[in-house]
Protein backbone atom coordinates (compact mmCIF):
# COMPACT_ATOMS: atom_id res chain seq x y z
CA UNK A 1 0.00 0.00 0.00
CA UNK A 2 1.62 3.36 -0.62
CA UNK A 3 2.55 5.59 2.76
CA UNK A 4 0.52 7.69 4.54
CA UNK A 5 1.69 11.57 4.28
CA UNK A 6 0.75 14.09 6.65
CA UNK A 7 -1.55 16.81 4.50
CA UNK A 8 -0.06 19.49 2.80
CA UNK A 9 -0.94 22.93 2.97
CA UNK A 10 -0.87 24.59 -0.50
CA UNK A 11 1.85 27.41 0.38
CA UNK A 12 4.20 24.00 1.39
CA UNK A 13 3.29 22.34 -1.65
CA UNK A 14 4.47 25.76 -3.72
CA UNK A 15 7.27 25.69 -1.14
CA UNK A 16 8.22 22.24 -1.98
CA UNK A 17 8.20 22.68 -5.48
CA UNK A 18 10.36 25.80 -6.00
CA UNK A 19 13.02 23.73 -5.19
CA UNK A 20 13.02 22.34 -8.30
CA UNK A 21 14.95 24.91 -11.20
CA UNK A 22 12.07 23.77 -13.86
CA UNK A 23 9.01 24.80 -11.61
CA UNK A 24 7.85 27.84 -12.58
CA UNK A 25 4.94 30.70 -11.28
CA UNK A 26 4.22 34.11 -12.89
CA UNK A 27 0.79 36.29 -13.60
CA UNK A 28 -0.28 36.48 -16.71
CA UNK A 29 -1.71 39.88 -16.59
CA UNK A 30 0.26 43.03 -14.97
CA UNK A 31 -1.20 46.57 -14.10
CA UNK A 32 -4.24 47.83 -11.83
CA UNK A 33 -7.24 45.05 -12.10
CA UNK A 34 -9.72 43.72 -9.77
CA UNK A 35 -8.42 40.17 -10.26
CA UNK A 36 -5.15 39.10 -9.07
CA UNK A 37 -3.94 35.49 -11.22
CA UNK A 38 -1.26 33.30 -10.72
CA UNK A 39 -0.30 30.48 -13.19
CA UNK A 40 2.13 27.72 -11.93
CA UNK A 41 3.43 24.73 -13.77
CA UNK A 42 6.25 22.60 -14.59
CA UNK A 43 7.91 23.59 -17.41
CA UNK A 44 9.08 20.49 -18.26
CA UNK A 45 6.14 18.49 -18.56
CA UNK A 46 3.67 20.84 -20.16
CA UNK A 47 3.48 22.26 -23.64
CA UNK A 48 4.67 25.76 -23.24
CA UNK A 49 3.01 26.80 -27.02
CA UNK A 50 -0.29 25.63 -25.61
CA UNK A 51 -0.53 27.68 -22.33
CA UNK A 52 1.08 30.76 -24.00
CA UNK A 53 -1.39 30.60 -26.73
CA UNK A 54 -4.83 29.24 -25.41
CA UNK A 55 -4.47 30.22 -21.32
CA UNK A 56 -2.27 33.40 -21.20
CA UNK A 57 -3.84 35.04 -24.63
CA UNK A 58 -7.51 34.44 -23.34
CA UNK A 59 -6.82 35.37 -20.01
CA UNK A 60 -5.22 38.68 -21.10
CA UNK A 61 -8.35 39.22 -23.81
CA UNK A 62 -11.07 38.81 -21.16
CA UNK A 63 -9.35 39.95 -17.93
CA UNK A 64 -12.31 42.56 -17.74
CA UNK A 65 -15.05 39.80 -17.44
CA UNK A 66 -13.46 37.95 -14.87
CA UNK A 67 -14.47 38.14 -11.26
CA UNK A 68 -14.84 34.67 -10.13
CA UNK A 69 -12.92 30.92 -10.88
CA UNK A 70 -16.25 30.22 -12.65
CA UNK A 71 -15.62 32.80 -15.15
CA UNK A 72 -11.68 32.45 -15.42
CA UNK A 73 -12.85 28.26 -16.10
CA UNK A 74 -15.38 29.20 -18.66
CA UNK A 75 -12.63 31.40 -20.95
CA UNK A 76 -10.17 28.66 -20.65
CA UNK A 77 -10.43 26.46 -24.17
CA UNK A 78 -9.70 22.91 -22.98
CA UNK A 79 -11.93 19.93 -22.29
CA UNK A 80 -9.80 18.94 -19.15
CA UNK A 81 -10.39 21.50 -17.07
CA UNK A 82 -11.63 21.53 -13.23
CA UNK A 83 -11.98 23.10 -10.01
CA UNK A 84 -10.55 21.45 -6.76
CA UNK A 85 -10.20 22.34 -3.35
CA UNK A 86 -7.96 20.17 -2.00
CA UNK A 87 -4.24 20.48 -2.23
CA UNK A 88 -2.78 16.71 -2.46
CA UNK A 89 -4.90 16.75 -5.99
CA UNK A 90 -3.02 19.88 -7.05
CA UNK A 91 0.36 18.51 -6.19
CA UNK A 92 -0.58 15.51 -7.84
CA UNK A 93 -1.89 16.86 -11.07
CA UNK A 94 1.33 19.65 -10.99
CA UNK A 95 3.52 16.45 -11.81
CA UNK A 96 1.55 14.68 -14.27
CA UNK A 97 1.65 18.20 -16.27
CA UNK A 98 -0.99 20.33 -15.28
CA UNK A 99 -1.50 23.78 -14.70
CA UNK A 100 -2.40 25.32 -11.79
CA UNK A 101 -4.10 28.80 -11.61
CA UNK A 102 -4.83 30.96 -8.62
CA UNK A 103 -7.20 33.97 -8.37
CA UNK A 104 -6.77 36.85 -5.50
CA UNK A 105 -4.40 34.60 -3.86
CA UNK A 106 -6.59 31.85 -2.66
CA UNK A 107 -6.07 29.51 -0.94
CA UNK A 108 -8.61 26.88 -0.67
CA UNK A 109 -9.87 27.02 -4.76
CA UNK A 110 -7.74 26.21 -7.67
CA UNK A 111 -8.64 25.73 -11.42
CA UNK A 112 -6.05 22.48 -13.22
CA UNK A 113 -5.91 22.65 -16.48
CA UNK A 114 -3.98 19.50 -18.27
CA UNK A 115 -1.63 20.79 -20.87
CA UNK A 116 0.85 17.59 -20.54
CA UNK A 117 3.56 16.94 -23.35
CA UNK A 118 2.41 13.70 -23.22
CA UNK A 119 4.70 12.66 -27.13
CA UNK A 120 7.94 14.29 -25.34
CA UNK A 121 10.42 11.14 -25.35
CA UNK A 122 7.88 8.41 -27.15
CA UNK A 123 7.83 6.76 -29.83
CA UNK A 124 4.95 6.79 -32.36
CA UNK A 125 5.04 3.53 -33.52
CA UNK A 126 6.37 0.29 -33.08
CA UNK A 127 6.97 -2.46 -35.72
CA UNK A 128 6.74 -5.43 -32.86
CA UNK A 129 10.42 -5.76 -33.78
CA UNK A 130 11.11 -8.72 -30.59
CA UNK A 131 7.59 -10.65 -32.07
CA UNK A 132 8.47 -10.13 -35.65
CA UNK A 133 5.69 -11.70 -37.74
CA UNK A 134 6.49 -12.46 -41.60
CA UNK A 135 2.31 -12.08 -41.84
CA UNK A 136 -0.46 -9.87 -40.37
CA UNK A 137 -0.25 -6.37 -39.01
CA UNK A 138 3.06 -5.25 -37.75
CA UNK A 139 1.89 -2.45 -35.89
CA UNK A 140 3.11 -2.91 -31.88
CA UNK A 141 2.26 -1.17 -28.74
CA UNK A 142 4.52 2.10 -27.65
CA UNK A 143 5.18 3.47 -24.47
CA UNK A 144 2.49 5.90 -24.55
CA UNK A 145 -0.70 4.89 -22.64
CA UNK A 146 -2.91 6.96 -24.87
CA UNK A 147 -1.86 5.73 -27.85
CA UNK A 148 -2.18 2.50 -26.56
CA UNK A 149 -5.68 2.68 -25.94
CA UNK A 150 -6.09 4.34 -29.44
CA UNK A 151 -4.94 1.04 -31.02
CA UNK A 152 -6.73 -1.02 -29.12
CA UNK A 153 -9.99 0.77 -29.77
CA UNK A 154 -9.29 0.97 -33.16
CA UNK A 155 -8.84 -3.24 -33.08
CA UNK A 156 -12.30 -3.48 -30.76
CA UNK A 157 -14.76 -0.53 -32.11
CA UNK A 158 -17.43 -1.85 -29.71
CA UNK A 159 -18.54 0.29 -26.24
CA UNK A 160 -18.12 -2.53 -24.44
CA UNK A 161 -14.73 -2.40 -24.31
CA UNK A 162 -13.78 -0.90 -21.21
CA UNK A 163 -10.83 0.88 -19.64
CA UNK A 164 -10.43 1.13 -15.78
CA UNK A 165 -7.87 3.06 -14.23
CA UNK A 166 -5.81 2.92 -11.25
CA UNK A 167 -2.77 4.69 -9.78
CA UNK A 168 0.12 2.32 -8.91
CA UNK A 169 3.81 3.40 -7.44
CA UNK A 170 4.08 5.15 -4.69
CA UNK A 171 6.90 7.69 -5.93
CA UNK A 172 6.11 7.28 -9.57
CA UNK A 173 2.23 7.50 -9.68
CA UNK A 174 2.19 5.24 -12.67
CA UNK A 175 -1.29 5.36 -14.99
CA UNK A 176 -2.08 1.48 -14.98
CA UNK A 177 -5.19 -0.10 -16.66
CA UNK A 178 -7.59 -2.66 -16.58
CA UNK A 179 -9.10 -3.47 -20.30
CA UNK A 180 -11.77 -5.98 -20.48
CA UNK A 181 -14.82 -6.58 -22.23
CA UNK A 182 -18.30 -5.79 -20.74
CA UNK A 183 -20.34 -9.04 -21.66
CA UNK A 184 -17.38 -11.60 -22.33
CA UNK A 185 -15.29 -11.21 -19.79
CA UNK A 186 -15.90 -13.22 -15.96
CA UNK A 187 -16.08 -10.88 -13.32
CA UNK A 188 -13.94 -13.15 -11.37
CA UNK A 189 -11.09 -12.53 -12.96
CA UNK A 190 -11.30 -8.25 -13.47
CA UNK A 191 -11.94 -8.26 -9.50
CA UNK A 192 -9.43 -10.31 -8.66
CA UNK A 193 -6.78 -8.02 -10.74
CA UNK A 194 -8.46 -4.97 -9.73
CA UNK A 195 -8.04 -5.73 -6.27
CA UNK A 196 -4.70 -7.45 -6.63
CA UNK A 197 -3.30 -3.60 -8.35
CA UNK A 198 -5.17 -1.98 -6.05
CA UNK A 199 -2.88 -3.68 -2.85
CA UNK A 200 0.43 -3.56 -5.26
CA UNK A 201 3.09 -2.53 -2.84
CA UNK A 202 5.89 -0.88 -5.05
CA UNK A 203 7.55 2.84 -5.01
CA UNK A 204 7.98 2.80 -9.19
CA UNK A 205 6.55 0.81 -11.17
CA UNK A 206 9.06 1.01 -14.12
CA UNK A 207 7.04 -1.90 -17.06
CA UNK A 208 4.29 -3.97 -16.83
CA UNK A 209 6.67 -6.88 -16.08
CA UNK A 210 7.03 -5.46 -12.56
CA UNK A 211 2.90 -5.18 -12.38
CA UNK A 212 3.11 -8.92 -13.44
CA UNK A 213 5.84 -9.96 -10.48
CA UNK A 214 3.65 -7.91 -8.47
CA UNK A 215 0.03 -9.49 -8.96
CA UNK A 216 1.18 -13.07 -9.76
CA UNK A 217 0.00 -16.13 -7.84
CA UNK A 218 2.53 -17.74 -6.95
CA UNK A 219 6.40 -15.73 -6.92
CA UNK A 220 8.25 -19.13 -6.40
CA UNK A 221 8.20 -20.08 -9.98
CA UNK A 222 10.52 -19.74 -13.12
CA UNK A 223 7.07 -19.87 -15.25
CA UNK A 224 5.56 -16.43 -16.41
CA UNK A 225 1.92 -16.67 -15.19
CA UNK A 226 1.10 -13.49 -17.64
CA UNK A 227 1.48 -13.62 -21.28
CA UNK A 228 3.44 -9.93 -22.05
CA UNK A 229 3.32 -8.92 -25.46
CA UNK A 230 4.57 -6.09 -27.40
CA UNK A 231 2.11 -6.89 -30.16
CA UNK A 232 -1.71 -5.29 -30.74
CA UNK A 233 -3.31 -8.34 -32.53
CA UNK A 234 -2.34 -10.72 -29.73
CA UNK A 235 -4.21 -8.39 -27.13
CA UNK A 236 -6.98 -8.37 -29.28
CA UNK A 237 -7.32 -12.11 -29.25
CA UNK A 238 -6.88 -12.87 -25.74
CA UNK A 239 -9.85 -9.70 -24.92
CA UNK A 240 -12.37 -11.17 -26.96
CA UNK A 241 -11.61 -14.84 -25.79
CA UNK A 242 -12.25 -13.81 -22.53
CA UNK A 243 -9.27 -12.35 -20.72
CA UNK A 244 -7.75 -8.69 -18.94
CA UNK A 245 -5.22 -7.10 -20.19
CA UNK A 246 -3.40 -4.51 -18.00
CA UNK A 247 -1.71 -1.47 -19.37
CA UNK A 248 0.79 0.74 -17.92
CA UNK A 249 1.59 4.07 -18.94
CA UNK A 250 5.57 3.98 -20.10
CA UNK A 251 5.73 0.65 -21.11
CA UNK A 252 5.18 -1.32 -24.58
CA UNK A 253 4.44 -4.32 -23.31
CA UNK A 254 0.85 -5.70 -22.08
CA UNK A 255 0.10 -8.16 -19.94
CA UNK A 256 -2.83 -10.44 -20.55
CA UNK A 257 -4.82 -13.48 -18.08
CA UNK A 258 -5.67 -15.62 -16.96
CA UNK A 259 -2.77 -17.14 -19.30
CA UNK A 260 -2.22 -21.17 -20.06
CA UNK A 261 1.16 -22.83 -20.53
CA UNK A 262 0.17 -23.60 -24.22
CA UNK A 263 -0.72 -19.68 -24.24
CA UNK A 264 3.02 -19.17 -24.54
CA UNK A 265 3.47 -21.09 -27.92
CA UNK A 266 0.58 -19.93 -29.78
CA UNK A 267 1.62 -17.18 -32.57
CA UNK A 268 -0.62 -14.67 -34.53
CA UNK A 269 0.40 -16.25 -37.54
CA UNK A 270 -1.04 -19.58 -36.77
CA UNK A 271 -4.64 -17.87 -37.48
CA UNK A 272 -3.23 -15.63 -40.91
CA UNK A 273 -2.25 -19.14 -42.39
CA UNK A 274 -4.83 -21.82 -42.93
CA UNK A 275 -5.53 -24.39 -40.70
CA UNK A 276 -3.56 -26.93 -41.57
CA UNK A 277 -0.24 -25.02 -42.01
CA UNK A 278 -0.93 -23.38 -38.39
CA UNK A 279 -1.11 -26.51 -36.80
CA UNK A 280 2.42 -27.94 -37.99
CA UNK A 281 4.04 -24.95 -36.84
CA UNK A 282 2.17 -25.21 -33.85
CA UNK A 283 3.55 -28.67 -33.27
CA UNK A 284 6.55 -27.71 -34.27
CA UNK A 285 7.12 -25.31 -31.27
CA UNK A 286 5.52 -27.86 -28.92
CA UNK A 287 8.04 -30.57 -29.74
CA UNK A 288 11.13 -28.01 -29.86
CA UNK A 289 10.04 -27.95 -26.40
CA UNK A 290 10.29 -31.19 -25.25
CA UNK A 291 13.65 -31.23 -27.59
CA UNK A 292 15.29 -28.59 -25.81
CA UNK A 293 14.71 -29.40 -22.59
CA UNK A 294 15.42 -33.41 -22.92
CA UNK A 295 17.92 -33.67 -25.34
CA UNK A 296 21.53 -33.05 -23.46
CA UNK A 297 20.33 -34.47 -20.10
CA UNK A 298 19.19 -37.58 -22.82
CA UNK A 299 23.11 -37.51 -24.37
CA UNK A 300 24.15 -37.23 -20.63
CA UNK A 301 22.27 -40.37 -18.70
CA UNK A 302 23.03 -42.27 -22.06
CA UNK A 303 26.46 -42.00 -21.52
CA UNK A 304 27.08 -42.57 -18.48
CA UNK A 305 24.80 -45.20 -17.02
CA UNK A 306 22.85 -46.85 -20.12
CA UNK A 307 25.11 -47.88 -22.48
CA UNK A 308 23.29 -50.68 -23.24
CA UNK A 309 20.72 -48.93 -24.66
CA UNK A 310 22.66 -47.44 -27.64
CA UNK A 311 22.52 -49.79 -31.51
CA UNK A 312 26.35 -50.50 -31.71
CA UNK A 313 25.69 -48.27 -35.12
CA UNK A 314 26.28 -45.56 -32.87
CA UNK A 315 28.34 -46.59 -29.98
CA UNK A 316 31.40 -46.83 -32.36
CA UNK A 317 31.34 -43.22 -33.39
CA UNK A 318 30.22 -41.85 -29.49
CA UNK A 319 33.50 -43.88 -28.64
CA UNK A 320 35.58 -42.47 -31.29
CA UNK A 321 34.02 -38.55 -30.45
CA UNK A 322 34.62 -38.81 -26.49
CA UNK A 323 38.26 -40.94 -26.28
CA UNK A 324 40.02 -37.77 -25.86
CA UNK A 325 38.08 -35.60 -23.82
CA UNK A 326 38.79 -35.50 -20.17
CA UNK A 327 35.83 -34.59 -18.33
CA UNK A 328 32.84 -36.64 -17.43
CA UNK A 329 29.44 -36.22 -19.73
CA UNK A 330 27.68 -33.99 -16.95
CA UNK A 331 30.77 -31.46 -17.03
CA UNK A 332 30.98 -31.51 -20.33
CA UNK A 333 27.55 -30.82 -21.04
CA UNK A 334 27.28 -27.52 -18.87
CA UNK A 335 30.57 -26.88 -20.29
CA UNK A 336 29.05 -25.91 -23.62
CA UNK A 337 25.51 -24.90 -22.06
CA UNK A 338 27.22 -22.26 -20.10
CA UNK A 339 29.51 -21.44 -23.37
CA UNK A 340 26.37 -21.38 -25.09
CA UNK A 341 23.85 -19.14 -23.03
CA UNK A 342 27.49 -16.75 -22.58
CA UNK A 343 27.23 -16.11 -26.36
CA UNK A 344 23.57 -15.81 -26.60
CA UNK A 345 23.59 -13.16 -24.09
CA UNK A 346 26.55 -11.14 -24.99
CA UNK A 347 24.91 -10.66 -28.99
CA UNK A 348 21.91 -9.77 -27.00
CA UNK A 349 23.89 -7.18 -25.00
CA UNK A 350 25.54 -5.72 -27.97
CA UNK A 351 24.61 -3.50 -31.09
CA UNK A 352 21.99 -5.36 -33.42
CA UNK A 353 25.38 -5.79 -36.19
CA UNK A 354 27.87 -6.55 -33.97
CA UNK A 355 25.46 -8.99 -31.95
CA UNK A 356 24.84 -11.13 -35.33
CA UNK A 357 28.42 -11.13 -36.22
CA UNK A 358 29.38 -12.05 -32.52
CA UNK A 359 26.85 -14.95 -32.68
CA UNK A 360 28.22 -16.58 -36.07
CA UNK A 361 31.50 -16.28 -35.45
CA UNK A 362 32.14 -16.89 -32.04
CA UNK A 363 29.64 -20.26 -32.31
CA UNK A 364 32.07 -21.28 -35.23
CA UNK A 365 35.73 -20.75 -33.46
CA UNK A 366 34.88 -21.56 -30.14
CA UNK A 367 33.21 -24.76 -31.27
CA UNK A 368 35.89 -25.62 -33.30
CA UNK A 369 38.52 -24.98 -30.97
CA UNK A 370 36.54 -26.67 -27.86
CA UNK A 371 36.75 -29.83 -29.93
CA UNK A 372 40.28 -29.60 -31.85
CA UNK A 373 41.39 -29.25 -27.86
CA UNK A 374 39.56 -31.98 -26.35
CA UNK A 375 37.76 -29.79 -24.49
CA UNK A 376 33.89 -31.46 -25.91
CA UNK A 377 33.06 -34.25 -28.56
CA UNK A 378 31.32 -33.08 -31.89
CA UNK A 379 28.76 -35.03 -31.06
CA UNK A 380 27.48 -32.96 -27.81
CA UNK A 381 28.30 -29.88 -29.41
CA UNK A 382 25.83 -30.45 -32.35
CA UNK A 383 22.81 -31.78 -29.75
CA UNK A 384 23.70 -28.55 -27.45
CA UNK A 385 23.51 -26.32 -30.68
CA UNK A 386 20.22 -28.02 -31.90
CA UNK A 387 18.53 -27.58 -28.26
CA UNK A 388 19.53 -23.80 -28.70
CA UNK A 389 18.02 -23.30 -32.08
CA UNK A 390 15.00 -25.37 -30.62
CA UNK A 391 14.38 -22.68 -27.97
CA UNK A 392 14.16 -19.97 -30.60
CA UNK A 393 10.95 -21.09 -31.36
CA UNK A 394 9.12 -20.21 -28.55
CA UNK A 395 7.22 -17.26 -29.40
CA UNK A 396 7.25 -15.58 -25.66
CA UNK A 397 11.08 -14.07 -24.83
CA UNK A 398 9.92 -14.88 -21.43
CA UNK A 399 8.92 -18.63 -21.81
CA UNK A 400 12.00 -18.98 -24.00
CA UNK A 401 14.15 -18.14 -20.95
CA UNK A 402 12.35 -20.45 -18.81
CA UNK A 403 13.20 -23.63 -20.83
CA UNK A 404 17.07 -22.05 -21.16
CA UNK A 405 16.86 -22.16 -17.43
CA UNK A 406 14.88 -25.68 -16.90
CA UNK A 407 17.93 -27.63 -18.79
CA UNK A 408 20.27 -27.45 -16.32
CA UNK A 409 18.93 -29.22 -13.05
CA UNK A 410 17.65 -31.37 -15.79
CA UNK A 411 21.44 -32.21 -16.68
CA UNK A 412 22.83 -32.40 -13.46
CA UNK A 413 19.88 -35.16 -12.30
CA UNK A 414 20.55 -37.00 -15.46
CA UNK A 415 24.45 -36.88 -14.16
CA UNK A 416 23.59 -37.94 -10.48
CA UNK A 417 21.41 -41.00 -11.33
CA UNK A 418 20.93 -41.36 -14.94
CA UNK A 419 17.48 -41.99 -16.30
CA UNK A 420 15.73 -42.12 -13.06
CA UNK A 421 16.84 -38.64 -12.23
CA UNK A 422 15.42 -37.31 -15.51
CA UNK A 423 12.20 -39.23 -14.44
CA UNK A 424 12.24 -37.43 -10.94
CA UNK A 425 12.97 -34.07 -12.87
CA UNK A 426 9.97 -34.64 -14.64
CA UNK A 427 7.51 -35.86 -12.00
CA UNK A 428 8.67 -32.62 -10.05
CA UNK A 429 8.65 -29.86 -12.70
CA UNK A 430 5.06 -31.41 -13.86
CA UNK A 431 4.04 -31.43 -10.22
CA UNK A 432 4.83 -27.59 -9.89
CA UNK A 433 2.76 -27.02 -13.19
CA UNK A 434 -0.36 -28.71 -11.91
CA UNK A 435 0.46 -26.32 -8.44
CA UNK A 436 0.20 -23.39 -10.54
CA UNK A 437 -2.24 -20.98 -11.08
CA UNK A 438 -2.90 -17.61 -13.32
CA UNK A 439 -5.45 -15.61 -11.93
CA UNK A 440 -7.01 -18.27 -10.16
CA UNK A 441 -7.39 -20.75 -13.00
CA UNK A 442 -5.02 -23.47 -13.63
CA UNK A 443 -1.83 -22.84 -15.34
CA UNK A 444 -2.17 -26.28 -17.29
CA UNK A 445 -5.70 -25.89 -18.35
CA UNK A 446 -7.50 -27.49 -20.56
CA UNK A 447 -5.22 -30.44 -19.83
CA UNK A 448 -5.19 -29.89 -16.04
CA UNK A 449 -8.47 -29.88 -15.49
CA UNK A 450 -9.44 -31.89 -18.13
CA UNK A 451 -11.51 -29.88 -21.05
CA UNK A 452 -12.53 -31.18 -24.36
CA UNK A 453 -14.07 -28.51 -25.65
CA UNK A 454 -11.17 -26.07 -25.80
CA UNK A 455 -8.68 -28.66 -27.97
CA UNK A 456 -9.70 -26.84 -31.09
CA UNK A 457 -6.83 -24.04 -30.69
CA UNK A 458 -4.32 -25.49 -28.33
CA UNK A 459 -2.05 -28.42 -29.38
CA UNK A 460 -3.39 -27.52 -32.73
CA UNK A 461 -5.33 -24.75 -34.46
CA UNK A 462 -8.57 -25.88 -35.79
CA UNK A 463 -10.28 -24.30 -38.68
CA UNK A 464 -12.19 -21.44 -38.00
CA UNK A 465 -15.70 -23.08 -38.37
CA UNK A 466 -14.50 -25.12 -35.13
CA UNK A 467 -13.48 -22.44 -33.42
CA UNK A 468 -17.14 -20.58 -32.61
CA UNK A 469 -16.70 -20.79 -29.10
CA UNK A 470 -14.42 -19.35 -26.57
CA UNK A 471 -12.43 -21.35 -24.09
CA UNK A 472 -14.32 -23.02 -21.06
CA UNK A 473 -12.08 -22.49 -19.17
CA UNK A 474 -11.73 -18.96 -18.85
CA UNK A 475 -15.89 -18.91 -17.72
CA UNK A 476 -16.49 -16.12 -20.52
CA UNK A 477 -19.99 -14.79 -19.85
CA UNK A 478 -20.69 -15.48 -23.83
CA UNK A 479 -19.41 -18.75 -24.73
CA UNK A 480 -20.23 -18.27 -28.60
CA UNK A 481 -18.28 -16.38 -30.71
CA UNK A 482 -20.46 -15.54 -33.36
CA UNK A 483 -22.36 -18.14 -35.50
CA UNK A 484 -20.62 -19.20 -39.11
CA UNK A 485 -23.59 -21.56 -39.92
CA UNK A 486 -26.28 -18.91 -40.10
CA UNK A 487 -24.33 -16.41 -41.87
CA UNK A 488 -24.00 -18.50 -44.25
CA UNK A 489 -27.82 -19.57 -44.71
CA UNK A 490 -28.70 -15.77 -44.65
CA UNK A 491 -26.31 -15.09 -47.45
CA UNK A 492 -27.74 -18.43 -49.67
CA UNK A 493 -31.10 -16.86 -48.69
CA UNK A 494 -30.46 -13.44 -50.58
Amino acid sequence: MKPQHTPKTISEVFELALKSGDFHQFSPVEGDFPVRIQISYYETLVDCTKINRFVVSEIQKNIEHIHNLEDLKNIIPFVDVKVTHDPADVENKLIKGYVVIQLNDAQHAFILVNVNQAVVGHRMSNESENEFSVVGPKVGFVENIELNIHLLRQQISVPELVFEEITVGSMSNTKVMIVYIEGVTNDQHIQTARQRLSEADADVIFDSSILDQVISDHTNTPFPLFLSTERVDRVTYALVSGQVAILADGSPYVITGPSAFLDFFMSPEDYYVPWIVGSFFRIIRIMSVVFSIFATPLYVAVLTYHFALLPETLLEPLIISRSHVPFPPVVEAIFLEITIELLREAGARLPAKIGQTLGIVGGIVIGQATVHAALTSNILLIIVALTALASFTTPIFRMANTIRLLRFPFILLAGLWGGLGIAVGFLLLAGHLLRLKSLGVPYLAPIFPFRTGNFSDSFIRAPLSYMTDRSKHLKPKSIQRYHPKEDKEDISNE
